[in-house]
């Protein structure tokens, strides 16, 4: 008899107990989703949105550009929300420079 309880118990001890360890909990599950979506969805976001700045705080004239609607040109003049493109000779079109999408830096004689 004595034995037959030794085993019940040593047989529950080792049998898995379900979802009711660490990671079972329902919070820290939900707090481990929350740090991987900030980790593969937010923070790569982010960093684009900094890099576009960036590029548009940076624009020059001569720099070659595609804007959103798929627009090649050169820059011919940057103003305060807007970027003047020359898109053919003689033809300058005006877009918001949240419309720039690539900007291709223009080359110097040190190139």
């Amino acid at each position: 008899m004595h034995t037959l309880f030794a085993s019940t118990l040593l047989a529950q001890a080792q049998a898995p107990q379900g979802p009711a360890g660490l990671l079972g909990s329902p919070f820290v599950m939900m707090g481990l989703m929350v740090v991987m979506f900030y980790f593969l969805l937010i923070r790569p976001q982010q960093r684009q949105r900094k890099e576009q700045a960036a590029r548009i705080a940076a624009l020059q004239n001569g720099d070659k550009v595609v804007t959103s609607a798929g627009i090649h040109g050169i820059v011919h003049n940057v103003k305060e929300h807007t970027v003047v493109i020359k898109v053919a000779e003689g033809t300058m079109i005006e877009f918001d420079k949240a419309a720039v999408t690539v900007v291709h830096k223009k080359e110097t004689a040190a190139n």
